[in-house]
């Protein structure tokens, strides 16, 4: 499906959730001086403008990322908040950044970085955001992305899944996917994000995944206020595969900011 843009959604609080995992974990992860690989299956355009027309549209930014910012939520020295902070210093106070740059921003010369979009204006967008920074961005399915280049070289890294689950099926197909992923990739660090719809359509999934037995898997799930009235988002979660030491208690501590809203 292409008809998915996350311009109406950015800055919400699922992507806040899901973008201070991230940014732990690649913090985490960089710490060692050793080359890794970075892999998104669904990159969006990297960069966005909360005073767009879409995204003022949903107000999501203005409950999720503003109000992580204005009320402190987020210490200053947070990763996700760094970022942010150095973003708007070059593109403006409501710029925020997509997870390509998140991972643009927090890795270094030595790693190598694969993001795939299929969305054309997307992937034109995501090329000029990342333009200069070493990436590779492929019009290409995500999956067959990762698939392609799973064990990848550096073989240390990271894989981000981040689908817009328009397609319900999605949930059925993930852990298959991982669970090949993983076969191909045992050491990599593969993390899938989800959201918590009020139908409970990923409970299945993830019931799938822990019985997979996978190695050092960890789930983290936040809940929130729907964005609006009818709206069906009531959370999100990110389940990892592989996960860094210490993402219990940054988990934790992410799980008492939530409770502040």
């Amino acid at each position: 499906m292409l008809s998915y843009q996350h311009i109406y959604h950015a800055g919400n609080l699922a992507d806040v959730q899901k973008h201070a995992l991230l940014a732990w974990m690649l913090t985490y992860l960089t710490q060692k001086d050793k080359p890794l690989t970075y892999m998104e299956t669904h990159a969006g355009r990297g960069l966005y403008h909360l005073d767009a027309p879409e995204a003022v549209k949903t107000g999501e930014a203005a409950a999720g990322v503003e109000r992580f910012v204005s009320e402190g939520i987020l210490p200053a020295d947070h990763p996700l908040m760094d970022v942010v902070a150095k973003l708007r210093q070059d593109h403006g106070a409501q710029a925020y950044p997509g997870s390509p740059l998140i991972a643009a921003s927090l890795l270094r010369a030595q790693d190598s970085l694969h993001f795939a979009e299929l969305h054309p204006q997307e992937n034109t967008a995501l090329r000029q955001a990342l333009k200069g920074r070493g990436a590779k961005v492929h019009k290409q399915d995500g999956y067959e992305l990762a698939l392609s280049l799973a064990p990848p070289t550096p073989r240390r890294g990271m894989l981000l899944i981040d689908p817009s689950y328009e397609i319900k099926t999605e949930y059925a197909r993930l852990p298959g996917i991982i669970a090949k992923l993983h076969r191909k990739w045992n050491v990599g660090v593969i993390a899938l994000w989800y959201p918590i719809l009020r139908e409970g359509l990923h409970r299945p999934m993830i019931n799938a995944l822990k019985h997979q037995n996978l190695p050092g898997t960890f789930c983290h799930e936040v809940t929130f206020p729907a964005a609006r009235e009818g709206h069906r988002m009531i959370g999100s979660g990110m389940f990892v595969v592989n996960a860094p030491y210490g993402i219990e208690e940054e988990s934790a501590k992410l799980s008492d900011r939530f409770r502040q809203l």
